[in-house]
């Protein structure tokens, strides 16, 4: 993979940290910003004007474009970075053939409206064959990628080779890259985890103790585990960092946009305040609504999950609903 040409598309953080990876091991790469004005400002500071300005990026290396069909046409391999409430709209542009590419998502949410996650939709929509698809998952926030501090990364493929073969791009000083074959597993556990951050944030806001936060996340992986084992049963190890590594990074740490939204929850802003004063897209807060559409049909025992949406969604207090799930943890 390492002489074909690849393409980013997305502006925000995490396709700002993709792009810094690949361009460790590859001469050039396209990326996709849909704002003209961006890309000059881009070409003119070298840093992304929005996102991980501390980047800077050799811009002669950069095939910038806001034309997705442009940027689709002249890669081998596109890496999809977009929230995934702006996926379809933006997807909804393309016109060129995907065959023959390696399409990765590298978006922790679900497609609203269709129910599914990244990969399956874009089977259904662009006829790309699983094994031309990849996700990209596990415990790394793009703001320590920009320090380049030690990551660790996962693809999801179920081609082996195409996956080992993606994963090399990423392999650098800063970023250790392994694969799975687990693609519903990686996509269903990257976006609970981040409701489960949301609820985090929640108690944190509320004042409750390390204690009381460790109990929560024990249970929460089980949560995810029950779901995933329901909708796609195969064997998998949910102790491993692409599952559990990448909830406890989400729920605790200082760069988790879930967990600071579902903070500001729990010291009593609305939704769309807090929607507002963040100026980033908070995953959580959409896929929680997807998340228990879905188990509509699979009747999974979510008791974090379905806190968060009587609080998001219903307007329940905080403190009464987070009291209420105390009693249903161990």
């Amino acid at each position: 993979m390492k002489s074909k040409k690849a393409g980013v598309i997305g502006s925000g953080s995490w396709a700002t940290a993709i792009a810094k990876i690949l361009l460790e091991n590859l001469p050039s790469i396209h990326w996709f910003i849909r704002s003209d004005e961006n890309i000059e400002l881009f070409r003119q500071y070298k840093n992304n004007p929005g996102y991980l300005r501390g980047v800077e990026f050799d811009t002669d290396r950069i095939v910038f474009s806001s034309d997705l069909n442009e940027v689709a046409s002249a890669c081998d391999i596109l890496v999809i970075a977009i929230p995934a409430a702006f996926l379809q709209e933006t997807l909804a542009q393309l016109t060129v053939d995907l065959s023959g590419k390696f399409v990765v998502s590298g978006v922790k949410g679900l497609v609203p409206g269709e129910n599914v996650v990244v990969g399956e939709f874009l089977h259904q929509a662009f006829q790309i064959p699983y094994e031309s698809i990849g996700v990209l998952a596990g415990p790394c926030h793009a703001e320590e990628v920009a320090l380049e501090k030690l990551s660790y990364l996962t693809v999801a493929c179920s081609d082996e080779n195409n996956g080992r073969e993606f994963a090399s791009l990423l392999q650098c000083s800063y970023i250790k890259a392994g694969t799975i074959d687990d693609i519903w597993g990686t996509e269903y556990s990257s976006v609970i985890k981040n409701i489960i951050a949301i609820a985090a944030g929640i108690v944190h806001g509320l004042m409750y103790g390390d204690n009381f936060q460790a109990v929560l996340i024990a249970n929460a992986i089980q949560e995810i585990k029950r779901f995933v084992d329901k909708v796609h049963p195969i064997s998998r190890d949910i102790k491993s960092s692409v599952y559990l590594g990448d909830l406890l990074v989400t729920a605790y740490s200082q760069f988790s946009r879930n967990r600071t939204f579902g903070t500001m929850i729990g010291k009593g802003y609305s939704v769309r305040t807090a929607q507002l004063e963040m100026h980033m897209v908070a995953e959580g807060y959409y896929s929680v609504k997807i998340i228990r559409e879905i188990n509509e049909k699979y009747k999974v025992e979510m008791p974090i999950c379905e806190a968060v949406y009587q609080i998001l969604y219903n307007g329940r207090a905080p403190r009464k609903e987070i009291l209420k799930l105390t009693e249903k943890l161990t």
